[in-house]
């Protein structure tokens, strides 16, 4: 049995021929491989609640990992976990005083980025 063909209104048309934009220009102005894994892996990291109330924390103050753990009401293990996976993607930094190890927002652009999508979020 034959499945209706979808008439959907952001398919092209059989007959279309494309725009008359420049596609080779849009092509050499894409980012390249590396740069869109990077991206990727970027926003995997916001994908998990966890690790976006560690940054919506960090957002506030610098903290160690007992406080995190305080105010995340987890484990330190678990909260030191995921920090490593955020630092090795250099959304925080770390910073030792004595045995205390704080951690805070690893730039400005952390920032920027994560208020932005809360605003974002908050738009509907």
């Amino acid at each position: 049995m034959e499945q209706p063909v979808s008439s959907s209104t952001e398919d092209c048309d059989t007959t279309c021929l494309g725009s008359e934009t420049d596609l080779q220009q849009i092509k050499a102005g894409m980012i390249d491989e590396q740069a869109a894994v990077q991206v990727a892996d970027w926003f995997k990291a916001f994908s998990d609640p966890t690790r976006v109330k560690l940054i919506g924390a960090l957002l506030q103050k610098e903290l160690c990992v007992h406080d995190l753990s305080v105010v995340l009401e987890m484990g330190q293990s678990a909260v030191s976990h995921q920090l490593r996976y955020l630092r090795n993607l250099r959304i925080v930094k770390r910073r030792k005083v004595g045995k205390t190890v704080f951690y805070s927002l690893d730039d400005t652009h952390i920032e920027q980025i994560f208020v932005q999508t809360l605003q974002h979020t908050k738009h509907g």
